[in-house]
């Protein structure tokens, strides 16, 4: 099999490099969050939605918003920040070995996987999140290319 890709190695590498992004994105989150005080947070916030740049500022996306503000700059902070560094981190250790075909780290990126998913369903079942259940179908897809890859390099290998 020369250079050429197969549609599995051509979903990897894009589900791959989608959780890439993502786990930079969430440690630089994570790291601002640190930075910015909680009163920056409330103040852009404010202007977010009097702005309405997400609807109406009675809308529900706006209360979503609004309320997801409040719990970040209340007692949620530490976590927040916590949650975005170590799970960012995490992802981005397995998209290092996932890109490098690293066959020993394909079950500990499912698994990992796999809890990232269990956890934003209660998450999701929690806060009622917008978000979470799109997060949720992503990375069980992410975990369906991941697992079809796995079985592919194992085939090849045997």
């Amino acid at each position: 099999m020369g250079g050429e890709l197969t549609l599995t190695d051509k979903l990897f590498r894009v589900a791959v490099w989608l959780k890439g992004l993502d786990a930079v994105s969430q440690l630089a989150g994570g790291a601002l969050l640190i930075f910015i005080p909680p009163r920056a947070l409330t103040w852009i916030a404010h202007g977010v939605v009097t702005r309405d740049l997400l609807g109406p500022p009675t809308g529900p996306l706006a209360g979503h918003f609004e309320e997801a503000v409040q719990h970040l700059v209340g007692g949620g902070r530490a976590f927040v920040i916590a949650y975005l560094l170590v799970h960012g981190l995490i992802k981005l250790v397995l998209v290092v070995a996932l890109l490098r075909k690293a066959v020993r780290w394909y079950p500990a990126a499912i698994t990992a996987l796999g809890l990232f998913v269990l956890f934003e369903l209660v998450r999701g079942a929690q806060t009622h999140s917008l978000l979470l259940p799109v997060l949720t179908a992503l990375d069980i897809a992410i975990i369906v290319v991941v697992i079809k890859e796995y079985r592919e390099i194992r085939r090849n290998t045997a």
